[in-house]
């Protein structure tokens, strides 16, 4: 075994000039008042990793051209499409007029595990909130259903990029084990 070198690396990869024939995962991101740059560049570069549909910024969200937005997501920011609209039930009424699925990446009383998805809840948005008080309640009301990570140390939840990490590279998964 040897590590690759980043030119073995990048000859299977997307190039800039060639994203637009990309087939992208049918699955959007709507992040909603995620306050840290770092946070939204990391859940950019991240994004870039699936090759997620588009992402959406919401409510106090920072988007580019933050510094540390730009810094963390090294170049992401140029290969994710995304948008920036204030209020997030917007972006979820457009999508569900689209027939796509709305789930909370959120603790509720009647949620799925985060690994629980099947083919019929494609295309899907995943909802990300605060890093502190989570997705809002006015927001989880327009979700079709919620999804989970769960916990088994004394911590009640993980860092918001980390957990978006998780349940995006999850849901690519899923999609593509339905190809």
């Amino acid at each position: 075994m040897k590590k690759l070198s980043h030119a073995e690396i990048s000859v299977n990869r997307a190039k800039p000039d060639s994203l637009h024939t990309v087939k992208r995962a049918p699955i959007y991101a709507l992040i909603d008042s995620v306050r840290s740059s770092y946070n939204v560049g990391s859940i950019f570069r991240t994004s870039d990793g699936a090759m997620i549909e588009k992402l959406f910024l919401c409510g106090y969200t920072p988007h580019p051209p933050n510094k540390e937005i730009l810094k963390t997501a090294l170049g992401a920011t140029e290969s994710v499409p995304w948008e920036y609209v204030k209020d997030p039930a917007e972006v979820v009424k457009k999508l569900k007029s689209e027939g796509v699925k709305i789930a909370a990446l959120e603790q509720t009383d009647s949620g799925r595990k985060y690994y629980e998805v099947e083919n019929e809840d494609f295309p899907i948005c995943l909802v990300v909130g605060n890093e502190i008080t989570g997705v809002s309640h006015d927001l989880i009301r327009e979700c079709d259903f919620a999804l989970e990570i769960p916990q088994y140390g004394i911590k009640q939840s993980l860092n918001v990029a980390v957990a978006y990490g998780i349940a995006i590279f999850e849901l690519r998964k899923n999609f593509n084990n339905d190809q």
